[in-house]
């Protein structure tokens, strides 16, 4: 049924898809009207229930956000950090409780504090500044250290339209083999999390046929503690939109999808502008620099799911169908968007590619450690002295990006968790057993994904943050498989339950709970949680003991 109702969605195009409908249905009140929703089940030709099952999913589309008019952020730094009760208080002198939502991670995890309102973020000080932010005297505003260690890739300064886009114009004198080999030298692997080779995604979606091929930029990859995609979106988003031009061409793609998270406005904003700019001076369009190649951008606003960041939800979001994870294979590469042979890849790895295509796959190679070549982006959060934005190089010790880069740790940690909820929960001892790549992690029982990095300081309870790990999964879950939906609801519940009264966890249920859920869930949510789990069961054993049976 999903195939089909892929290709009847598609019939109308990219352009007039039927996931931007319904968020514009929803934009006014908050939740589409059903009258409205019908009138669209009609227009597109699928079910009423398709419709409502997808406007249902999101949390800005469903029908309790109805009548929301600010967000505090609920995300795993502000959490640890404590300061979002405060928040809501002072919001609840201006606003209605029933007006008071809540949006998962703003990207604001430097400075912590964080809300949005009127389709802005806010965070730090703003907070005692309503009154001025609701008449519009003060403006939003965000700083955060950005620095490098090694080889700055990503973090290099912008030359500019006109000489950034040198790269495009010597690419396109190359055939689509050649820089697919150039791809394939440099070793670049996925940024999101899995590590999977880029090249192996290009070359079997260039090989399968198809006179329709799209470029889909996953910047919905929402980790709670993770704003490096935030940061490439708006410092420097033209490494993200030539990486996309580029995988086209080599794919025979003829268009880029950037699906940009909700919770990042000003993310949205810079993109449609600099899309602007270089539509102007004729890098994108028909017959780009007098070439037989032609590639454009579709900008579109996600609506508020985590599950939007496995790759599969994310292509079923955009057809307009409740974002369940697909059944693979088939790979997107081959039947992808529309049904149609698509390349998804995160925002930094696709933000690696002009880099690699300036400088030769060889000297992109030649950064890093063994299998993880080149560099990685690494966000700290306000616990640091020095949060910010960090790109080392792979294989850089953890010990440099904690002292060196982020000058230590404001107050007492026990532990980091690295990677977003479904990364491992690394103890302070252990910082000086790994280095930032994807072997040193797994090697050590943990997970580098987005390289976030949220500190669990020495007051906050490990079975506490256990309990919102689960939360997280229950309410971000898609619902297809049992092991995810049910499991993260059992785990919840119980810890819940161990933590609010006298009640004793059995610790061979709960292994066998997280077991299933990491062998039987069909992608890295309900597969990945068991992960940080089974860390704190580990280092974590004298702290947890009281809550389970002896």
């Amino acid at each position: 049924m999903s195939k089909n109702i892929s290709d009847l969605t598609g019939k109308k195009g990219l352009q007039n898809n039927l996931f931007e409908q319904i968020g514009r249905l929803a934009k006014e009140t908050g939740t589409p009207e059903v009258d409205k929703m019908e009138q669209l089940a009609e227009e597109f030709l699928v079910g009423k229930a398709n419709v409502y099952g997808s406007a249902s999913f999101y949390d800005f589309t469903r029908e309790e956000n109805k009548g929301k008019k600010v967000y505090v952020c609920n995300g795993s730094s502000c959490l640890t950090a404590g300061t979002q009760p405060k928040v809501t208080e002072q919001l609840g002198k201006y606003f209605k409780a029933e007006e008071i939502g809540h949006m998962c991670c703003l990207g604001r995890c430097h400075e912590n504090s964080a809300f949005h309102y009127n389709g802005k973020n806010y965070s730090g000080e703003a907070i005692h500044q309503i009154a001025d932010i609701k008449s519009e005297k003060k403006k939003p505003t965000d700083s955060y250290h950005v620095a490098s260690v090694g080889t700055p890739v990503l973090t290099e300064d912008f030359p500019g339209i006109s000489s950034f886009y040198s790269i495009l114009k010597d690419a396109l004198k190359k055939t689509p083999d050649e820089l697919l080999n150039e791809l394939k030298i440099s070793g670049v692997r996925g940024r999101g999390g899995a590590g999977f080779p880029m090249s192996f995604k290009l070359e079997s979606c260039k090989n399968t046929p198809g006179k329709t091929k799209f470029v889909v930029c996953n910047a919905d990859e929402g980790d709670p503690g993770a704003y490096s995609d935030r940061y490439l979106l708006e410092e420097r988003p033209h490494s993200v939109l030539l990486g996309m031009i580029i995988t086209g061409y080599i794919i025979g793609a003829n268009w880029g999808v950037l699906y940009i998270r909700g919770e990042y406005p000003e993310s949205i904003d810079i993109i449609e502008g600099e899309l602007k700019k270089i539509k102007e001076a004729g890098f994108i369009g028909e017959n780009i620099l007098n070439s037989a190649f032609s590639f454009d951008f579709k900008v579109i606003r996600a609506q508020g799911a985590y599950i939007c960041g496995e790759e599969t939800a994310l292509l079923s979001s955009i057809e307009g169908q409740r974002p369940e994870v697909r059944v693979r294979p088939p790979y997107p590469a081959q039947q992808g968007l529309f049904n149609k042979p698509t390349v998804v890849n995160n925002v930094e790895t696709l933000a690696c590619v002009p880099w690699i295509i300036r400088e030769g796959g060889a000297k992109f190679a030649a950064i890093g450690r063994g299998k993880s070549t080149g560099t990685k982006l690494i966000s700290l959060d306000g616990y640091f002295n020095r949060p910010g934005i960090y790109e080392a190089d792979m294989g850089t010790p953890l010990s440099v990006v904690v002292n060196e880069l982020g000058k230590g740790f404001k107050s007492k940690v026990k532990a980091l968790h690295i990677g977003g909820p479904l990364g491992g929960l690394v103890p302070v001892d252990k910082i000086n057993d790994l280095t930032v790549d994807f072997e040193s992690f797994n090697q050590n029982g943990f997970l580098l994904g987005h390289a976030s990095v949220v500190c669990l300081p020495e007051s906050y309870p490990v079975i506490d943050y256990l309990e919102h790990l689960f939360e997280f999964t229950a309410h971000e879950s898609c619902g297809k498989c049992f092991p995810c939906r049910l499991g993260s609801t059992r785990g919840a519940e119980m810890i819940h339950k161990a933590r609010t009264s006298d009640y004793k966890m059995d610790k061979t249920l709960l292994t066998d709970l997280i077991e299933t859920m990491e062998i039987g869930s069909l992608c890295a949510l309900g597969g990945g949680v068991p992960l940080p789990v089974k860390n704190a069961l580990k280092y974590f054993e004298a702290e947890l003991k009281p809550y389970f049976r002896e």
